[in-house]
């Protein structure tokens, strides 16, 4: 829980991840050259103390996340997203097993979401029955970038990924979170384009299509898929470390956020480890839009704020909020 000026701010970090990027386990040059890229960004878009050696970067350890997610970060409850990697990493990168047996581990703060590649055919939905048995999922992450054999990426509306949506929907999977974002070398670009989303939450209304990462750099795009799929919300990770690099583009992208989404579907995401949720929710709790800008875009409230950084994704996750960090009802009625 965050605390400021007297305002309690009920905090979901909608996604981490707990990634093993060593040396032992980097299988190839695309591995190596995907967690440098990683790495960069931590290095350009994070205050300069907040940067760590390469080294703990690869690979940090369990008392690092706790510490800097519960201990200093604010953070009440944590979704782990998974991001495997095969093809770069000889255990994968970043798995629904290592992270599940974080959360396993402290079951009060931690959930880890599955995943699912539509390439694996029968095995693959073989293979998500079985994990949202073990891990009792409510959600999945999903890489359309991801390397397999000679394909360099699938689309949410390839039929093969339609029967995995369908089997989601079957085990109480709801929501499904997307990375379409910045590309990160050596994926493809254009695998992570965001149309395939609209075709997605049009034919599963019962889903929620979490866009991770807003869809940057296609930000128009993803708004008028958005402002017609009511399912779709908007992650702020990757968005959120501009309010310290770039902060007038910040106050861009949220404000064309709130415009077109409304502050129900937009949820907060530290992207963690490639930045700490601490300073991004004291800076973002200190954040307002610049006066210039506010003719067009508006103010960006406390209730706004709360909502986006712990409600919303509250909500998705049927998580219990104290009462304290509640926005109050005529709140809610009046927005």
């Amino acid at each position: 829980m965050y605390r400021k000026d007297g305002v309690d701010y009920f905090v979901v970090d909608g996604h981490i991840h707990f990634w093993d990027a060593s040396e032992e386990n980097t299988a190839n040059k695309y591995g190596e050259g995907f967690i440098r890229c990683f790495y960069d960004y931590q290095r350009n878009l994070s205050p300069q103390e907040w940067v760590w050696s390469l080294e703990k970067f690869r690979k940090y350890t369990e008392q690092d996340l706790v510490h800097d997610l519960f201990e200093t970060g604010y953070v009440d409850w944590g979704i782990f997203q998974p991001t495997y990697l095969n093809e770069f990493y000889r255990s994968g990168f970043n798995t629904t097993e290592a992270n599940g047996r974080l959360a396993r581990k402290y079951p009060d703060r931690l959930i880890a979401n599955g995943s699912f590649d539509p390439r694996e055919g029968e095995a693959g939905l073989e293979r998500l029955r079985q994990l949202a048995a073990e891990w009792n999922l409510r959600g999945v992450k999903l890489y359309t970038a991801e390397w397999r054999g000679s394909s360099k990426g699938w689309k949410l509306s390839d039929p093969e990924a339609q029967d995995y949506l369908a089997l989601c929907e079957e085990l109480g999977i709801r929501n499904i979170h997307v990375h379409k974002g910045p590309t990160i070398w050596p994926l493809d670009r254009d695998a992570f384009d965001v149309a395939d989303v609209d075709h997605a939450a049009t034919a599963f209304p019962g889903l929620n299509f979490v866009v991770e990462h807003s869809g940057l750099p296609r930000l128009e795009d993803f708004c008028w898929i958005a402002t017609q799929e009511p399912n779709v919300y908007a992650g702020l990770s990757v968005v959120m470390p501009f309010i310290h690099s770039r902060p007038r583009y910040f106050a861009q992208v949220i404000g064309e956020l709130l415009y077109w989404l409304d502050e129900d579907r937009i949820v907060f995401g530290s992207d963690y480890a490639i930045w700490s949720p601490k300073w991004l929710i004291e800076k973002f709790v200190d954040f307002q839009i610049p006066e210039d800008l506010q003719g067009e875009y508006g103010t960006l409230t406390t209730h706004a704020k709360r909502k986006i950084l712990g409600l919303n994704h509250a909500r998705l996750y049927d998580l219990k909020v104290p009462e304290s960090a509640q926005v109050p009802s005529a709140a809610r009625v009046g927005a």
